[in-house]
């Protein structure tokens, strides 16, 4: 049957579709690769107005189970003795000089020794029961057998038959059969969806005309093994939903073993009543309602959808002239027409297309000229604060086409020569996009960021600060034109989604994350700000803050003058406690420095003796040793008692401290 439709999605499968005049009984074969059996089995459809069709074909461990079923394994042996062997009690009848018939005994196989030597040769004989007696006959001496059980030549003739079909195991057939009542020509079609080769897009963009001019090419694959000769050609740009079912492989299920009888008696149950659905022409016009506002099927896939939903007794050309799906809104380029479909835009190629098997080609696909500008884009989210890069040469276009151009690449042109490569997403109609395909050396930006905090409400109770606070980031963006040329470039510049655009008050473009500015860049220095303002809460328990912390507050935050002068006091009581606890742990370092020095002095008096001169230098120069470590451990005790007493000061302070901004 001619392939005389074919619909390539960029989701990776095909819709094809068949179609041929018939006369009476029909049968077709239609191969495919096992990899797409499963997808055949899913959306096979058959459009036959005059008969019931069936389709036949081989289970997946079909080879294999009728081998079981057969009385020979034609698959199992590799020589005739070994097959014969496995049919003992098999009546057979050899071609011999003599004709033999009997029923296998056995199959032995025999060394005749030569009798000058110890080397001899193999035969294989065979012991056959024939009605006067067994005889023993050679392997070499039969010229042919036939077995009198009709069933064993019929089986060996359907595995030799399942044998060589098996021997493609990459491909599996679908034996369709179209019976009819009558000799009668009729139209036939059928279609199905199986995974195909994605289809591809690449553009070329020719920006110094003064119509910036787009063409754009379709890239298809036939890697089939059938050719494609004069088909008319679809290629569908959207995202179907597309899934693979395994219901080639037959599927058994786990059944429970259920008691015998005596073993009990089982539990009544009671089942409700099922109605078998029906099909008319009003379901048909709620399933082509459904269909136009799907946003998942083609067109091609509808039609076939409703053909099949159809009564038998309407043929494909009556269901779509009946008005059974909506037609929608068709554009015309040079070369291939567009529709739209749901989310979806099909192109068609305007003539036939021819691809042999195994081979690609290249179709127009799209010849337009289109709105588009030249811009520089800088992102400072691809550089670094203080870091000098150059921005991307770029273009804003504009999809004037009436048609959702496919994702792809861009070859760009401008000035009489290549300009650079630039990637496309998906591009709907009347959107607007940008796409670079250089960098322009002769322009240089950077920037700066700044930030401060400024309070807005402060209230501290009981040692805790509640503020509302405001961080205001300052980006500083410098650019350096080098070109005697004033350019226009693109600023994109990161949204922080919690911070507000205080400067500029309005962008000339917002993405999801970006907000665009276009900048004017004559020749020499230009600056830009962009100043945004984010709000802050803080809960803090000051009690526990460092001196340096309260001094950050005081030097890089707008205080309210009296809450300046509460850290100022706080920094200052925090302090006192610092001095404190410095002055303890001198103490404990020279408590260290003595002990050392006195293991050193008993060690030199334990070598020099009590009862000598420098023995007793050394003993009473630890017992001075001693005293002074009485004394700096009661500076020690001191000392804490003053670190304490400031702690408690600075702790009292900081409880007791009230402060409201919204009362001052």
């Amino acid at each position: 049957m001619k392939l005389r439709r074919l619909s390539l999605f960029s989701s990776g499968v095909g819709f094809f579709e068949h179609g041929d005049a018939v006369t009476g009984d029909a049968q077709f074969v239609l191969p495919f690769n096992k990899n797409a059996v499963n997808d055949v089995l899913k959306s096979l459809v058959i459009n036959d107005p005059a008969s019931s069709p069936a389709i036949t074909y081989h289970a997946e461990n079909t080879l294999e189970r009728t081998m079981k079923g057969l009385k020979l394994d034609l698959q199992k042996y590799s020589n005739t003795a070994a097959l014969l062997n496995s049919l003992k009690g098999a009546e057979v009848e050899f071609l011999t000089p003599e004709p033999l018939k009997g029923i296998i005994m056995m199959v032995e196989h025999r060394i005749r020794l030569h009798r000058d030597s110890n080397t001899g040769m193999g035969e294989t004989y065979i012991s056959l029961i024939t009605p006067e007696c067994i005889r023993i006959i050679s392997l070499s001496e039969i010229s042919g057998f036939t077995f009198t059980d009709p069933e064993i030549n019929a089986d060996a003739k359907r595995a030799l038959s399942i044998m060589l079909q098996a021997r493609d195991a990459d491909t599996m057939k679908l034996n369709l059969r179209l019976p009819a009542a009558d000799e009668k020509t009729r139209n036939v079609s059928l279609s199905y969806v199986i995974p195909a080769p994605v289809w591809k897009v690449s553009y070329r963009l020719d920006l110094s005309l003064e119509s910036p001019f787009l063409q754009g090419w379709a890239i298809v694959d036939n890697d089939s093994d059938t050719d494609w000769d004069g088909v008319e050609l679809a290629l569908v740009n959207g995202r179907p939903v597309s899934f693979v079912q395994n219901l080639y492989a037959p599927y058994h299920l786990t059944r429970p073993i259920v008691p015998l009888s005596t073993s009990g008696i089982a539990q009544a149950r009671t089942y409700d009543s099922g109605t078998e659905p029906t099909l008319d022409v009003e379901k048909l016009m709620v399933a082509t309602q459904l269909c136009e506002d799907s946003d998942i099927l083609s067109q091609s896939e509808t039609d076939s959808l409703l053909c099949s939903m159809a009564p038998s007794s309407y043929d494909e050309g009556e269901v779509l002239e009946r008005g059974f799906y909506a037609t929608m809104n068709a554009g015309s380029i040079e070369t291939a027409s567009g529709r739209a479909t749901g989310d979806h835009f099909e192109f068609t190629i305007k003539t036939p297309v021819t691809v042999p098997r195994h081979q690609s080609a290249m179709f127009p696909l799209v010849e337009v000229a289109v709105s588009a500008e030249k811009f520089l884009v800088y992102s400072p989210v691809n550089s670094y604060n203080d870091k000098i890069t150059h921005p991307a040469s770029a273009a804003r276009l504009t999809n004037n086409t009436g048609m959702k151009l496919p994702a792809g690449a861009i070859t760009v042109y401008d000035g009489g020569t290549y300009a650079g490569d630039s990637l496309i997403t998906f591009f709907p109609e009347a959107e607007k996009r940008l796409i670079s395909f250089g960098e322009d050396m002769t322009v240089t930006c950077g920037y700066t960021l700044s930030e401060r905090e400024e309070y807005c409400t402060v209230l501290i109770k009981s040692g805790v600060m509640k503020t509302d606070t405001k961080r205001i980031s300052t980006y500083n963006y410098s650019f350096k034109n080098a070109s005697s040329e004033t350019k226009k470039l693109i600023l994109q510049h990161p949204i922080n989604k919690s911070a507000v655009l205080t400067e500029p008050v309005e962008c000339h473009e917002k993405t999801h994350d970006l907000y665009r500015f276009e900048v004017s860049l004559p020749l020499g220095e230009t600056n830009f700000t962009v100043v945004e303002t984010e709000p802050i809460k803080y809960e803090r328990n000051i009690s526990q803050k460092t001196a340096k912390e309260f001094e950050t507050h005081i030097h890089t935050t707008v205080l309210p003058t009296k809450l300046q002068e509460y850290f100022k006091h706080v920094v200052e009581l925090r302090q006192a406690v610092h001095a404190e606890n410095e002055k303890i742990k001198e103490l404990n370092v020279q408590t260290d420095q003595l002990y050392k020095e006195q293991e050193r002095t008993r060690k030199n008096l334990e070598a020099a003796g009590v009862g000598t001169q420098q023995g007793k230098n050394y003993l009473a120069r630890l017992v001075a040793q001693d005293a002074e470590i009485d004394e700096i451990k009661k500076a020690i005790v001191s000392t804490k008692q003053l670190a304490k007493k400031a702690e408690e000061t600075y702790q009292n302070y900081v409880y007791e401290l009230y402060f409201d901004s919204t009362s001052e």
